[in-house]
């Protein structure tokens, strides 16, 4: 079996990379300048040699056929473009234009020159308006409250339309937040985790935005597996995929610190300049339908997620690498 990931080199695409390889598949895996990219994630995962890496920039439907008539690939998984919510706010037309654009250009590849591939879109949990405090399931209404959110909510649209419309086997993962070393330090998680294993030494004040939210947080290399699985499905479908239970943010917060024998209140804030215009204050989602179709739930829970980023940061802080997702 033949493997093509987009987005190979950030953090769901490395971690998948190594699954498939691990299940023998030939992975192939672009980003949209392979020689100027960082392969920091697969050489972290020891998988640098092992995946065919080529130059794909999802925006030129040309480039893109190139790229799935030399890769062939029986599974294809769409994993780029913008992943920052709070980034998106920023750059709202490379985050719409991009990621939706890119997809289009992959599904058109794939129905021209491939029909037979299996494709599989990370959507996300974001699509979702604001249910209080109700778990979000597959048809839970759609409500973009941010740049990010749209580009997920038409992206989520097009793999829809491309399987009832055009006959394709293309789905949906409806991923909620996971984490895990990988995660870049513009993540709030990884800031969290970065910021309490430097303060025991330094004594550094960490600025938050709000903390009176509540996420449903998961662990990356379980995610990567739902996709697969969702693959491996008899049909294509959309699954939502997260742990079904939310913590509060002041939870992670409190958990990492303590792991450093510290007190969370003594080095963090929450700074008013820091809100985003739109944010919800619970999200998390209902993995009951991976579970029953795909035998897939989530093998670890939030403490665990913090405990596991915990420990790799300190090990970070004890050798002399370059950092991991800088």
């Amino acid at each position: 079996m033949r493997a093509l990931v987009c987005g190979v080199l950030g953090q769901d695409g490395a971690y998948l990379a190594r699954l498939l390889l691990n299940k023998g598949y030939d992975v192939w895996g672009t980003s949209r300048r392979v020689s100027h990219s960082s392969l920091d994630n697969l050489n972290y995962l020891n998988i640098q040699h092992q995946v065919h890496l080529l130059t794909m920039n999802a925006n030129d439907d040309a480039n893109v056929r190139e790229v799935v008539a030399k890769s062939q690939p029986d599974e294809l998984y769409w994993l780029s473009g913008q992943s920052s919510v709070g980034r998106s706010f920023q750059q709202p037309h490379d985050t719409v234009h991009g990621g939706v654009l890119g997809l289009l250009n992959v599904l058109e590849a794939v129905r021209l020159l491939n029909p037979l591939a299996r494709v599989f879109n990370a959507s996300s949990g974001e699509i979702f308006g604001d249910l209080g405090d109700r778990l979000a399931e597959e048809l839970s209404p759609l409500q973009a409250a941010s740049p990010y959110a749209a580009a997920k909510v038409a992206t989520h649209a097009l793999i829809q339309s491309y399987r009832l419309g055009f006959g394709l086997f293309a789905s949906n993962g409806i991923l909620f937040n996971h984490e895990s070393p990988l995660r870049p330090h513009s993540f709030v998680t990884r800031k969290i985790v970065a910021a309490a294993a430097r303060a025991r030494d330094t004594g550094e004040m960490l600025s938050l935005g709000r903390l009176d939210i509540a996420r449903d947080w998961g662990w990356a290399p379980d995610y990567v597996e739902s996709m697969w699985l969702t693959l491996q499905h008899d049909r294509p479908d959309d699954f939502v995929i997260a742990t079904g239970q939310a913590h509060a943010l002041t939870d992670f917060v409190a958990q990492a610190y303590a792991f450093f024998d510290l007190d969370w209140h003594d080095h963090v804030r929450s700074d008013p300049s820091l809100f985003r215009p739109s944010d919800r204050t619970f999200s998390a989602g209902s993995p009951d339908k991976a579970a029953r179709d795909l035998g897939w739930r989530s093998r670890h829970q939030m403490p665990d997620v913090v405990r596991m980023m915990c420990e790799a940061e300190q090990i970070l802080l004890t050798t002399t690498s370059p950092q991991r997702g800088a």
